[in-house]
């Protein structure tokens, strides 16, 4: 057995030699048809499959990306999952949507209808955003200014995988294609800010922005077109003004006491109290130019007049206030009020470039209009505004730790005692009259609370998982994000040094405990035993590894399947999603079970990949923790034939790589009235003394 699970070793650690399938990026065509109207895919603009979103106009309104290129995030079966994100310019999402994934328990245990529901969730967020996966095992906190996702009950690892995936590729993107896009809240004027100020201060501070164009300036930007020459008051008086405009921002309420009369300044501050998302700027034309065109109606975005900050434009609207200067400001000037929404990452704490169009008409029917930009610099001291404090996301990991808190303390508490038990008080415990009835409580919180409750059936599917992201280089981050089977995998992986296999699955495995049971009810329902001859046990005891090699092969040769290949566990179907499945996964688990009632734990012993997994774990094992006597298997066989797995070979010795730790034959060995050695021993003794009596 030594020798196969050597060559068994060997084989998978050949198998890292095969190529991987790489996912390819979708095409252009294929993501065409996840976007859905009015929007459609533009012009790629990388090459990690960025491209750009087109409104029903052709205009350019956000991305379409694939999240898996830009970050590979590996799930539970080692491959990423991919999802299709879709963002508009302030970095809001528009869509997302789950493109391809091989989550375990979605592929076949919960369906996928949960999984696209989650993705649903995204619809209006932004980036800018604190966002966080809820759980079914806390409640989410009222009056926080996070923005929680419903996460999936019983794939909680899972959708956070899958949020982490959404939320780095999205910011990826916008730190290339959205420079400067607000990472946290917006500035806002600061209440508790106030100081005394008149218009010559806004002035001398540079709180007031002065911009001055003449009519050189603008003629020298139509030179060579086609509208050089459309307008003659420029070339008679060239150094005349052609813009003189003051921009000065309203949202602290010193600057507007300062720029606004006192009617205007209460006007505004009402309509700050409805709006107060708004930040209003203040504009004041003194030239030719003016603000607006003829053709102008109050309340919308003017035409001549946007905005800019740090390459994103800054949507402008009029806020359809009257507006009346305080004394000092500019006389026989046009003014108004615009407005912006800060929720759209605009920052009026930081620099920000104001546009103004300058048009040229040429032609006396139906003449061609030409225009130039005019860029007005603004920024307004950083001292009349405060930032909320953003409250940021926990790692995942430690979010999953906060939520499972309570069933790790439990479940430490249970591990602590069960370690102490069988290592401290091994003897004692396996020689207790009630012995049987105590194991079997064991195991029973094994299924309810560990298997069923908490999740912790542990799966082949994670150690595949790991293979693959050690062969391709990815992160183990994925292994964070269920804290309470990481626990027991950790206690499982150090049990390997004091037992071997043993411990988990004699006293760890949910799937195993409900194995036993149906062997108790077999024995009670009095149902005869199938047991295979030592020869054809052997032979049968080989499968598992021969299985996992194959897993492994697949994890290499056909990631795709993997998920599938790995339903010959029937741990999904039994614990995690508690037989409710298709009928024939609830038909497979059942019939293992069913099977266990007459053949004692034969999935266990015969087929389980993850058994394969740990009796090569096993390997680790430091000490031979069964006792043994000179006697044991010459001349006595009695711990081999009570043996149920078959773990004793004929010589007394002890196969760890088939020991499930049941104790039996510990018991055994300090029974004095089954152990035969002790029997015999017992029984010369009694014997002299009856000699030693009758001299």
């Amino acid at each position: 057995m030594g020798g196969l699970v050597t060559r068994c070793a060997l084989l998978a650690l050949g198998l890292l030699c095969a190529l991987p399938a790489w996912a390819e990026l979708l095409t252009r065509e294929a993501l065409g048809d996840y976007v859905r109207a009015p929007y459609s895919v533009g012009e790629k603009l990388n090459d990690k499959g960025v491209y750009s979103l087109l409104n029903s106009g052709g205009a350019e309104a956000g991305y379409v990306f694939e999240t898996e290129p830009l970050a590979p995030l590996p799930g539970f079966s080692g491959a990423p999952i991919n999802v299709l994100v879709v963002l508009d310019l302030e970095g809001r999402f528009i869509d997302v949507q789950l493109i391809e994934h091989n989550e375990p328990i979605f592929v076949s245990g919960l369906g996928e209808a949960p999984f696209h529901a989650f993705f649903e969730q995204y619809g209006g967020l932004s980036i800018s955003d604190s966002i966080v996966v809820g759980t079914p095992y806390g409640e989410t906190a009222g009056g926080s200014s996070l923005k929680y996702l419903d996460g999936v009950t019983k794939a909680t690892a899972s959708v956070r995988i899958a949020h982490e995936s959404v939320m780095g590729a999205a910011l990826a993107v916008a730190r290339e294609k959205m420079q400067g896009l607000a990472s946290g809240p917006p500035a806002f004027p600061d209440p508790a800010h106030d100081e005394a100020l008149t218009w010559d201060d806004l002035v001398d501070q540079g709180i007031a922005t002065h911009h001055v164009v003449t009519n050189a300036q603008v003629d020298a930007l139509f030179d060579g077109t086609l509208w050089e020459d459309d307008d003659p008051e420029a070339q008679d008086t060239p150094d005349a003004a052609y813009l003189d405009l003051w921009v000065v921002d309203l949202g602290p309420p010193a600057i507007a006491r300062a720029a606004l009369s006192g009617d205007t300044f209460q006007e505004l501050q009402n309509f700050t109290e409805i709006s107060p998302d708004d930040e209003p700027i203040l504009l004041i034309e003194t030239a030719r130019h003016g603000l607006v065109s003829e053709d102008f109606v109050r309340n919308t975005a003017p035409d001549w007049i946007s905005a800019e900050q740090d390459g994103l434009p800054v949507a402008l609207r009029d806020a359809d206030l009257f507006v009346e200067l305080a004394e000092g400001a500019p006389i026989d000037a046009t003014a108004m009020i615009l407005r912006t929404d800060r929720r759209l990452g605009f920052d009026p704490s930081r620099d920000w470039t104001l546009k103004v169009l300058a048009t040229r008409e040429h032609g006396m029917f139906q003449p061609q209009t030409g225009s130039v930009t005019l860029d007005v610099p603004h920024s307004t001291p950083e001292r009349f505004f405060t930032r909320p404090e953003q409250i940021k996301p926990v790692p995942p990991w430690r979010e999953a730790l906060r939520n499972r808190q309570a069933d790790l303390i439990v479940l430490g508490v249970f591990l602590t005692g069960l370690i102490t038990l069988l290592s401290l008080g091994m003897t004692r415990f396996a020689g207790a009259q009630n012995f049987t009835p105590l194991r079997l409580t064991i195991l029973a919180v094994v299924t309810g609370f560990i298997g069923w409750w908490g999740q912790g059936q542990l799966s082949i599917v994670t150690v595949l998982g790991v293979i693959r992201t050690a062969y391709e280089g990815g992160s183990y981050a994925f292994l964070l994000y269920d804290p309470f089977s990481l626990l027991i995998w950790g206690v499982t992986i150090s049990g390997f040094v004091a037992w071997g296999r043993g411990f988990f699955c004699g006293w760890l495995c949910p799937f195993g405990a409900l194995q036993e049971f149906a062997h108790h009810a077999g024995r009670a329902l009095r149902l005869p035993r199938i047991e295979p001859s030592p020869k054809w046990d052997n032979r049968l005891k080989y499968l598992k590894y021969i299985l996992l090699a194959g897993l492994v092969a697949v994890v290499f040769l056909a990631p795709q399947n993997i998920d599938k290949a790995a339903e010959v566990e029937p741990f999904k179907t039994a614990i995690t999603t508690f037989f409710i499945r298709e009928w024939y996964y609830v038909a497979y688990a059942g019939f293992w079970l069913l099977l266990s009632m007459v053949l004692f734990k034969g999935f266990c012993r015969y087929l389980c990949p993850l058994g394969a997994f740990m009796a090569i774990g096993g390997l680790l094992r430091g000490r031979d923790w069964i006792a043994r006597r000179a006697e044991c298997g010459s001349p006595c066989q009695l711990c081999r034939v009570k043996c149920n797995y078959g773990a004793i070979k004929r010589r007394g010795e002890i196969d760890y790589s088939e020991c499930f730790q049941c104790l039996d034959c510990v018991a055994i060995h300090d029974d004095a009235s089954r152990c035969v050695p002790l029997v015999l021993k017992n029984r010369g003794r009694r014997s002299a003394q009856a000699e030693v009596a009758a001299e």
